[in-house]
């Protein structure tokens, strides 16, 4: 069965420079917290077979960062329901993946993803910024129900030695 990786955006920077929202940039503790969840992912897996993002700069920034430090390489799917919608619309999504991918990573926001695991698994979580929950699916992509899922890790990235500070 397939597995479900989600991941929240890196700490954005609020006092930077930008017109919208979804420009707003990852502050330099989101950069490094991305890069150690990239290597933590490197280390224990799965690699993803596909990632989908939010259109957000600071998604889109954090994707990049776990892809580059985690040694990874995958199609990238830029998904507007990913900003600014209800968890029903990220299923949705997640309904029209391609069957022969084993492991999607998804990269967005809050309260989004905490909805979206409560969904899944029935768990109420609290979902920090560049957190990733590891989801084991019961069901193939298209069959995603309520409950359909088990979430068999959290990581926080200062549960991560972060040697690199």
């Amino acid at each position: 069965m397939p597995t479900l990786l989600v991941l929240r955006h890196g700490k954005s920077d609020w006092y930077a420079e930008y017109d919208a929202d979804a420009d707003r940039p990852l502050a330099k503790r989101g950069r490094r917290a991305a890069k150690q969840i990239g290597r933590y992912l490197a280390a224990v897996g799965p690699e993803p077979d596909l990632a989908i993002t939010s259109p957000a700069v600071r998604a889109r920034d954090t994707l990049e960062r776990v892809m580059q430090f985690g040694g990874f390489d995958c199609p990238v799917q830029v998904e507007e329901s990913f900003y600014g919608h209800a968890h029903q619309a990220v299923l949705d999504s997640l309904r029209r993946v391609d069957g022969s991918i084993g492991a999607a990573l998804v990269v967005g926001h809050e309260p989004t993803w905490s909805d979206l695991i409560a969904a899944l698994t029935g768990e109420l979580v609290r979902f920090p910024t560049a957190a990733l929950a590891h989801l084991e699916l019961g069901t193939a992509w298209p069959d995603l129900t309520p409950g359909c899922a088990v979430l068999t890790s959290l990581v926080l990235p200062r549960q991560l030695e972060a040697g690199d500070r």
